[in-house]
């Protein structure tokens, strides 16, 4: 009674917390991108270019893994104090790198704070909120992340001709200072899950050596001429053993990080299968929109930005109202289908761009993709903790964070594979400038495969249960879909 108390008399100022917390980690992703070419300049090491993202988004991807576990072990606000924490302190140690070596170890740092802080809020909502109302709060996490996309650039410019490039990372101390200063007082203790603590230690380290070895491979498969073909082949057939070593960890565990038995349940598979394919779908617009527009129609990166911040406006308002109407009828189904329905729309529209499509068409294009990709940012968490207990909170959302992310980062790689076949492909090893109509080829192969991953998106959600969500907390997941009511 004391915590629901807690709650009701102190919401605002959590959620301010909560959404601070998300904002921090989300600007900081897109800042560091602009800043990245400066910090360069400053402790040299160009080599090395791309390993400060890499390790930042392994480490990433393995903490939002293991948040769900370890805030069922330990509590959530323990958790995400402890993670904020790790991320400020991880920013302070970047800000004084001496070498790349350095910015890289303390990157990795920051990532395994960063983890937590993208998964653990959405955990709390579940605890905090009945389900019927958790999809309006969702709706506002997806919109951080929409607006790190659209002010980060030019933000991390500023700081970094302004100020210079550490103060990227000693920003994050203050906006971190404040997060805190509303949670440690405000945010109740919502109670330890699991009371046997039993490790999973099989399970991490396996999870661990196959993500590190997947996205090294997929690092170092976009650097011709780095290593070797047979050692690249090699770290390839090595994340699969990793792989499969970790199903056999997850089977024998006490206590696994991702408990296989969920993936019977029907809701949290398709959920994850489409986060995944989202995932991929929505960097398919954010990164060769702007490609098309400054390679071939020749703007400017200011104007690009611009027309992107249109696609961005339109995600985060439908996606404010596809929580609020989740909110309101109780129901997520129809929703996961006209999401996709309308993102198959939209990439395909984009399939149709050339060098001549005027501003107004590829603005209403934008918007529809926008539309597509918004309506679906809150409810496929929302739809997975409806489907399972208490006990599999945690889990259940922490994987749903992870497959989402790793869609991202296998769907950077795959788009940029076809982008660099097709224009390999068509200029037959000559060394002739790449063309525009090549240029314009290789990006409509890019949306195309997006139309695709939308239909696959699609069909799946016909196949989606679309389970009760209750107004009352002691309704919430009962763990058994088919025991609820369908609507």
């Amino acid at each position: 009674m004391d915590t629901e108390n807690d709650v009701l008399k102190h919401f605002k100022l959590i959620l301010s917390g909560l959404l601070i917390s998300l904002l921090i980690v989300s600007l900081d992703s897109t800042i560091t991108t602009t800043a990245m070419p400066r910090i360069i300049a400053s402790l040299g090491g160009l080599q090395y270019y791309v390993w400060p993202f890499t390790i930042y988004l392994t480490t990433v991807i393995i903490s939002a893994m293991l948040s769900g576990k370890l805030s069922d072990f330990y509590g959530s606000k323990k958790m995400l104090i402890g993670a904020l924490i790790v991320f400020v302190s991880g920013s302070v140690l970047c800000g004084f790198s001496q070498n790349m070596t350095e910015l890289i170890i303390f990157r990795a740092l920051q990532g395994l704070g960063a983890g937590i802080i993208v998964t653990i809020p959405k955990k709390i909502v579940a605890e905090m909120i009945p389900p019927r109302q958790r999809g309006k709060y969702m709706g506002l996490f997806g919109i951080g992340g929409a607006i790190s996309s659209v002010i980060g650039p030019t933000l991390g410019g500023f700081i970094t001709d302004s100020l210079g490039w550490q103060w990227i990372f000693f920003v994050n101390v203050p906006v971190g200072i404040i997060a805190l200063s509303l949670l440690i007082p405000y945010l109740p203790e919502f109670g330890v899950i699991v009371k046997e603590k039993v490790m999973d230690y099989l399970g991490i380290i396996t999870f661990t050596g196959a993500l590190t070895l997947l996205l090294v491979a997929l690092t170092f498969s976009q650097q011709n001429n780095v290593i070797s073909p047979v050692l690249l082949d090699s770290l390839w057939i090595f994340s699969v053993i990793m792989l499969f070593g970790f199903i056999y960890a997850e089977t024998k565990a006490k206590e696994p990080i991702l408990p296989l038995y969920l993936f019977k349940n029907s809701v949290f598979t398709i959920s994850t299968v489409s986060v995944f394919l989202l995932g991929a779908i929505t960097l398919a617009g954010t990164v060769y929109i702007p490609l098309f527009l400054q390679l071939v129609q020749g703007l400017s990166p200011s104007a690009s930005g611009a027309y992107l911040t249109v696609l961005m406006f339109a995600m985060i308002i439908t996606a404010i109202s596809s929580g609020q109407i989740i909110s309101k009828t109780g129901t997520y189904k129809k929703l996961a289908i006209l999401s996709f329905a309308v993102g198959t729309l939209g990439m395909f529209l984009l399939s149709t761009l050339t060098p001549n499509t005027s501003n107004l068409e590829l603005v209403i294009y934008e918007i529809i993709v926008g539309i597509g990709a918004g309506l679906a940012m809150p409810l496929f968490t929302v739809a997975v903790q409806n489907a399972v207990t208490k006990r599999d909170l945690g889990v259940a959302t922490s994987s749903s964070m992870y497959f989402e992310q790793l869609g991202s980062v296998i769907g950077l790689a795959v788009l940029g594979t076809i982008v660099n076949m097709t224009l390999k492909l068509n200029l037959q090893n000559t060394t002739v400038n790449i063309s525009s109509p090549l240029l314009v080829t290789a990006i409509h192969n890019v949306f195309l495969v997006g139309v695709i991953l939308n239909i696959i998106g699609l069909v799946l959600c016909f196949f989606l249960k679309d389970i009760y969500m209750s107004n009352e907390m002691e309704e919430e997941g009962i763990g058994d879909e088919n025991a609820q009511l369908e609507i």
